[in-house]
């Protein structure tokens, strides 16, 4: 998978990309992952990518002139599957989009700021927008690290693990089931035996059992769905 970022601050990207399994996973050649400033594309000597809102108002909006020129030159290099925008405004990210997108041979991420983008590139070059929840960042710098987070890890041969992922929360509408590892008993409490009896199916059938009770009590939405 190839996923390409366009950020007005992508020095902010780096750290997350750099380490754990978004590291190993680009190290195993699994993804490429690559940056792209916005301010690059900037107009003028001074490379202005933001401008006021016509009809007055708050705050800067971002130009419409940079981002397309960024998008047009990497649309140049390869098809994209999707082109997404992080912005609060938009479908909250769930599993079930995570899965699709994994499947994805290339990405697009344009990254929000101040106010938002020109609707004129909402319009001509958006395929897919994603909000990662029902608050305001400064930036849609950290949303794209936990939509990216969020599809790397399902790429087969990212997990050490591959079904690992399959058993994560969300995945089947149910939350997952409580862990946990050794020692069996700590400060008097104890892991529940049936984890301890080697008996498989009863293990799934507790673990499935859990799974619909704390969702029941913490998502009871999810069961809705």
């Amino acid at each position: 998978m190839h996923i390409d970022i366009i950020s007005v601050s992508p020095d902010l990207l780096k750290s997350p990309f750099e380490h754990s399994i978004i590291k190993r996973a680009q190290d195993k050649d699994l993804v490429t992952i690559e940056l792209h400033d916005l301010r690059e594309f900037g107009i003028g000597n001074y490379r202005q990518i933001d401008d006021y809102q016509f009809g007055g108002g708050a705050g800067m909006v971002l130009m419409i002139e940079p981002i397309s020129n960024c998008i047009e030159k990497l649309m140049q290099k390869r098809n994209y599957d999707e082109i997404i925008y992080m912005t609060p405004d938009a479908k909250t990210l769930t599993q079930v989009t995570a899965n699709k997108l994994s499947l994805a041979k290339n990405l697009l991420i344009l990254t929000g700021h101040y106010k938002g983008v020109d609707q004129r590139i909402r319009d001509k070059y958006i395929t897919k927008e994603i909000s990662i929840g029902d608050y305001v960042l400064t930036g849609g710098e950290l949303a794209a690290a936990v939509l990216c987070d969020a599809i790397v890890r399902l790429i087969p041969g990212v997990l050490g693990d591959e079904t690992s992922a399959l058993t994560d929360s969300f995945q089947d509408n149910l939350l997952s089931p409580p862990v946990y590892t050794r020692p069996a008993e700590y400060m008097g409490m104890k892991v529940p035996e049936v984890l301890l009896s080697g008996n498989f199916p009863k293990i799934e059938e507790w673990r499935t059992e859990q799974a619909y009770k704390r969702t029941k009590e913490i998502r009871p939405d999810l069961l809705n769905d």
